[in-house]
């Protein structure tokens, strides 16, 4: 029997969609090796996490609420104590800024074989199986992890999460949220104001490239990802032209994006560019160059002027939405 852990991020006391995605994944792994699913939440005020958690097929929920803000070593310490106490062979993390910062830290506490921003996650013959973009995303590996203990961090949106919750309940079980003595101290937090979601967490993304021409232009992006609701970002070059800031910048050197729809505007399809968004499900290009290399690795391309363009297709989707 091997137990499968799933660290589970939240805004508040309310799950992120990849704690849920992690959930359902977490639980058919659970099935195939006998074990049982149990996920972990750590912050301040998380408490009543729980509930959802349990719904999505996790049976304990180990809760350590009232923890400091992110510190790496202190969220690493209580992962790793819970991880022993749930008897966990698998752990399952986000591919977001914090599973990345822990998820290789808790695996050499573990001395665990550790897989990096997966795809997917599969059983294979009582083994377990991942499969991870290389060569910035340009093909992908499916690597079978032989060891008594494994960690994954997975990347958003990679695996579907059920409209309506399977049900269920969790058992809560409180652990401490003290940190202990740490070398790291948090000196500034600065979050987002912005209701939409993360760049790494976006299923829509509207991305404007130089073609944008200033920072202003990029409102007919934000009208446009607000009818659809998607999240507004920028290539490198409009990053590097001042169109945009570095949160917005998506590729090799900014986001790795992985959602249901990216709408390239104006983005020539630099390899830069390409490594942070080609494992996107459906990819929409509009450039007024037919030779620009984002049509190569686009599923629907359109050569046209994007200022004329997205205001109509702004349009058509209003008029779809409002028959649905």
């Amino acid at each position: 029997m091997a137990n499968v852990l799933v660290v589970a991020e939240t805004k508040g006391n309310e799950p992120k969609k990849i704690a849920l995605e992690l959930l359902t994944k977490g639980a058919e792994i659970a099935g195939g090796l006998g074990g049982e699913l149990s996920a972990v939440v750590i912050g301040s005020g998380v408490a009543g996490a729980e509930g959802k958690l349990g719904e999505y097929g996790a049976k304990k929920v180990y809760v350590a609420d009232g923890a400091a803000e992110y510190n790496s070593e202190g969220y690493t310490k209580i992962i790793n104590e819970v991880a022993e106490q749930a008897g966990a062979a698998v752990v399952l993390f986000g591919a977001t800024s914090a599973g990345k910062d822990l998820a290789p830290r808790l695996a050499a506490r573990l001395d665990a074989a550790f897989a990096a921003d997966c795809v997917d996650v599969q059983l294979e013959g009582g083994k377990i199986q991942a499969k991870r973009p290389v060569f910035s995303g340009k093909a992908f590996r499916t690597v079978t992890l032989d060891a008594d203990k494994c960690v994954f961090s997975i990347r958003p949106n990679s695996f579907a999460v059920p409209a309506d919750a399977p049900g269920g309940s969790a058992e809560t079980v409180a652990v401490s949220a003290d940190f202990g003595e740490t070398k790291v101290k948090l000196v500034e937090m600065q979050e987002s104001t912005s209701a939409k979601a993360d760049l790494t967490e976006a299923e829509r993304i509207v991305s404007g490239g130089r073609a944008m021409k200033n920072s202003e232009n990029f409102a007919i992006l934000e009208s446009l990802a607000d009818v659809i609701g998607a999240t507004v970002g920028a290539s490198r070059a409009a990053v590097d032209s001042g169109f945009a800031p570095h949160s917005m910048q998506v590729g090799q050197t900014g986001k790795t994006v992985n959602p249901s729809l990216y709408i390239a505007c104006g983005i020539s399809g630099a390899i830069q560019h390409l490594a942070g968004m080609r494992t996107s499900k459906v990819i929409v290009a509009i450039n007024k160059d037919p030779e620009a290399p984002i049509f190569q690795k686009a599923d629907y391309g359109l050569v046209a002027d994007l200022f004329e363009a997205v205001p109509k297709m702004e349009e058509e989707f209003k008029k779809l939405l409002a028959s649905d």
